[in-house]
């Protein structure tokens, strides 16, 4: 009577035995992704480090009087003031330094590693599986066979869903963008599925996989649609693309929609050029309707069963650059919100800003993994040990974040796993040569933001001087993009940002010159 039905067996596990024995909690999660790398030190900022933060940034700094003190030690900025208020509650800590050893400074590979924890990850090679993927196919066993009652997770935007990636298949529900979900949410559009087609069909095992995926993702749309109408939103969000990804949350949410997963996304953080600007723009929108999902929640009392949290693929440098802006770096803060945290507070370690590596990078004070482990066992409630697998084996060492589902005490943990002094540079240091074979082993791909806006990335493995240039298809030189000294590490370049007159559409070839060797490939401009 209590399992209404469903047939169970004892040699395969059902998706609602596993669940009822690997989830006992009922937290939802929700990840926040701040797109670009987000730079910590206009996040949080270290008063009493102020005055080496303000002289390595002279342009850029924020003043004092602009600074808003959480305490003594700390504050953020004043445009995050829409904060204050959940600080006062107990429902906002930031934690120090969160990141990892040798840490990429790629987009491509910074994303994969926070995605999937492996950090053998190198270029474009890595796990191709994610933290909560391998947390779901422990849960759901058969899921394209036998999926859960309501879906297991939900993304807005395609990019980064390696997240959420099993062995098999994707475990999240994924709209491109808020538009098609306020879409499904509203309409409750479904795909059925035809099963005719696996009738005398050669290739039936196969359709009846690829179909089983489409099924799982698109048979949830009317269940989405009912949570929807059942939910209202109490509080008026704002009119932005973040503010809305929260408001349609917290309708499906306050809907009972079951879901305990999300993911969101803001884009534009890779502040090379007018930080100022953007990163209030930015933090603000975030900070307002950070607040208003969390008031919105009250009005049904669930603020306490929401946990949110912030990830960013790398963090930026202590130094101002030549244009108002910061370049790739290393550690950042992660950012928790929700009652269930139980109090609000800095968590951990600032790293210091007065022995920055040569390259002005803050080093980390927090493994980004020990913040997901203390997530999946103290919020999901997931044993230690099948925490432990999901991590690739990165031992449980939990952060005091307010919440304790496994009654382990924090006190007793041994932190073993600390991060090590900084390496000595190697080859990568200016002066070096690179050889042919090194030249040859440059990563470079174009990727495109939006259509008519296309991008190069390049992973250098060693410093070098580099020319990029631009060519039509008649090989007749177009523009030169870039052409300096670079550090080991990536180089993103906005092939229309660089070219000081209109591109044509049409393909194009850009070849990259180091010494006497040439790289090159072909583009669209659209």
């Amino acid at each position: 009577m209590m399992l209404g039905s469903n047939m169970l067996s004892a040699s395969a596990p059902s998706p609602l035995t596993a669940a009822i024995a690997n989830a006992p909690g009922d937290g939802i999660l929700i990840l926040i992704r701040l797109s670009g790398g987000n730079d910590g030190l206009s996040t949080v900022i270290p008063i009493e480090q102020y005055d080496t933060y303000a002289n390595a940034r002279p342009n850029i700094y924020i003043p004092e009087s602009k600074v808003l003190k959480l305490t003594d030690e700390f504050g953020v900025p004043s445009y995050m003031q829409a904060l204050e208020e959940m600080w006062g509650e107990g429902s906002f800590k930031a934690v120090h330094g969160v990141g990892y050893e040798n840490q990429s400074l790629s987009h491509f590979t910074g994303s994969d590693i926070y995605a999937n924890t492996d950090l053998t990850t190198t270029g474009f090679s890595g796990l191709d599986t994610g933290w909560m993927g391998r947390y779901f196919e422990n849960i759901y066993p058969d899921y394209l066979i036998n999926p859960p009652a309501a879906p297991a997770a939900i993304q807005i935007g395609q990019y980064g869903n390696l997240v959420f990636q099993g062995e098999e298949t994707n475990y999240a529900f994924v709209a491109s963008n808020i538009n098609q979900l306020e879409e499904i949410a509203e309409t409750g559009v479904q795909y059925s599925l035809d099963a005719a087609l696996f009738d005398n069909c050669m290739y039936g095992d196969q359709l009846r996989f690829l179909r089983g995926v489409a099924n799982t993702t698109y048979e949830y749309s009317g269940l989405i649609h009912e949570a929807y109408m059942r939910g209202q939103n109490q509080v008026e969000y704002q009119d932005n693309g973040f503010a809305r990804q929260l408001a349609l949350l917290a309708r499906l949410i306050k809907g009972n929609l079951g879901t305990r997963v999300y993911m969101i996304s803001m884009g534009g953080f890779d502040t090379h050029g007018n930080q100022p600007l953007i990163h209030e723009r930015l933090m603000t929108n975030l900070s307002v309707a950070v607040k208003d999902f969390y008031e919105d929640l009250t009005f049904t009392e669930q603020d306490d069963k929401v946990l949110s949290m912030t990830f960013s693929e790398f963090g930026r440098r202590i130094y101002e650059n030549g244009s108002n802006g910061t370049d790739h770096g290393k550690a950042a803060p992660t950012l928790f919100f929700g009652a269930g945290l139980n109090g609000s507070a800095f968590v951990g370690d600032h790293p210091s800003l007065d022995d920055p590596n040569s390259r002005g990078n803050l080093e980390y004070t927090m493994d980004f993994r020990d913040l997901y482990a203390t997530v999946l066992a103290e919020w999901l409630c997931v044993d230690i040990p099948l925490v432990e697998q999901h991590l690739l084996g990165h031992a449980y060492n939990p952060v005091n974040l307010g919440f304790n589902c496994s009654g382990v005490d924090f006190d007793d943990i041994a932190y073993s796993d600390q991060p090590p002094t900084p390496p000595t540079p190697g080859d990568g240091t200016p002066g070096d040569e690179p050889t042919p074979e090194e030249i040859e082993a440059i990563v470079h791909k174009p990727y495109y933001p939006t259509e008519s806006n296309p991008h190069i990335h390049v992973e250098m493995p060693f410093s070098a001087h580099i020319d990029i240039s631009l060519y039509n298809i008649l090989g007749q030189k177009i523009a030169t993009l870039f052409n300096e000294m670079v550090f080991e590490g990536s180089l993103e370049i906005n092939v229309r940002d660089r070219v000081p007159r209109h591109l044509a559409t049409g393909k194009y070839i850009y070849r990259i010159g180091v010494q006497d060797r040439h790289l090159a490939k072909s583009i669209m401009v659209a």
